[in-house]
């Protein structure tokens, strides 16, 4: 395993530059950085603790500063002491700039103005925790996505993290021997969605669940026959109500929630080529 210092330098909170460096990092293997996270770096002392830094610990910098003159004296140190240092916003800020024919702003945190879409953002949130896990039923019709499935089908995380988009989500547990809400029948602006797992990669992730909750193993709710039956009967209601079915088994959350909002766009607009109209998302 080789390693590496990787030196991430924002004028903002960090979470573009240090999202484009794990992407990055990630294609290679056997490899593993040392991040030091700068961030909130506005001022010429601020400045002046990233260079020393970069100094003592030499190796690739990244930076997404906007002030000029910061990112003259970043890259002048970089040069002489001859360690790379990449502006990893430039080339798409000037492509826009050149096709757009206006200079960009060049200001700092620009993208965490607290505007409408920020205030959105923390409406969703709000929704997705009053409406995690089959509570709040009475206001489901406010929705954007519900998302159902059997327990550990990660319905909360994604939820969460299409709060995060501004999309309002809930989800509802399916438990057997529990109906659903009757609210779920009259539904007509949310779009459902159901999430599915392997059963087997069910099990395992439920038994893991217990051992941290110490709990007994030997109930039910870690049968394989019976979760193998919870799926099953899961995936057949899907299909009777004609909800999409996505296969989370070997998904992230990022993942997931990106063919969510695939759904989402493609009922707004009509249709999205590539697409099937309804049924498993796999």
């Amino acid at each position: 395993m080789r390693q590496f210092h990787l030196h991430l330098v924002s004028d903002a909170t960090g979470e573009t530059i240090n999202s484009v460096a794990r992407a990055c990092v990630i294609q290679f293997d056997d490899v593993r950085p040392v991040e030091h996270f700068w961030n909130l770096v506005r001022t010429e002392r601020q400045l002046d603790m990233v260079l020393e830094g970069v100094q003592e610990n030499r190796g690739l910098v990244m930076f997404t500063l906007v002030d000029e003159k910061l990112r003259r004296r970043l890259q002048d140190f970089c040069r002489e002491v001859q360690v790379p240092c990449i502006p990893v916003l430039d080339p798409l800020i000037n492509a826009l700039a050149a096709f757009l024919g206006v200079e960009s702003q060049r200001q700092p945190g620009r993208q965490h103005a607290l505007d409408a879409e920020y205030f959105g953002r923390m409406d969703a949130m709000d929704f997705a925790l009053a409406h995690d896990d089959g509570q709040s039923s009475w206001d489901l019709h406010e929705a954007d996505v519900i998302l159902m499935g059997v327990s550990r089908t990660s319905k909360t995380p994604t939820c969460i993290y299409l709060a995060n988009r501004g999309i309002k989500a809930a989800n509802i547990p399916i438990v057997p021997g529990c109906p659903m809400p009757p609210e779920i029948e009259k539904l007509t602006r949310p779009l459902v969605v159901g999430l599915t797992k392997d059963p087997d990669r069910l099990v395992q992730i439920r038994r893991n669940r217990l051992k941290l909750l110490n709990q007994n193993e030997s109930s039910t709710y870690v049968d394989p026959e019976v979760v193998r039956a919870e799926v099953t009967d899961a995936r057949r209601m899907f299909t009777r109500r004609g909800w999409p079915v996505i296969d989370v088994s070997r998904r992230s959350i990022e993942e997931t929630a990106a063919e969510i909002m695939m759904l989402l766009a493609r009922r707004q607009t009509g249709g999205l080529p590539g697409l099937p109209p309804e049924g498993s998302i796999t």
